[in-house]
């Protein structure tokens, strides 16, 4: 699932962290990393953020309720 637009990033990071199953971001390379790990989040973090906010990001969460959660922020910010 792509989200796109994240202007909360710490609120983003919390709903992945309440998400039970594995949640990974997939690089423009093909590879995937964990984001459940907080060395992971800050190193996506690093790569990834530009202007106060995140344009685009590539996941993929195997939990049905993870996925759910993920679509509950990408549309409400909840």
């Amino acid at each position: 699932m792509k989200i796109q637009h994240i202007e909360d990033v710490d609120k983003f990071f919390k709903v992945v962290d309440q998400c039970k199953g594995t949640v990974e971001l997939v690089s423009s390379e093909g590879d995937r990393i964990n984001l459940k790990s907080k060395l992971s989040q800050y190193l996506s973090l690093a790569n990834i953020f530009s202007n106060g906010y995140i344009k685009e990001l590539e996941l993929v969460a195997y939990d049905k309720e993870d996925i759910d959660r993920l679509i509950q922020f990408m549309y409400q910010g909840e």
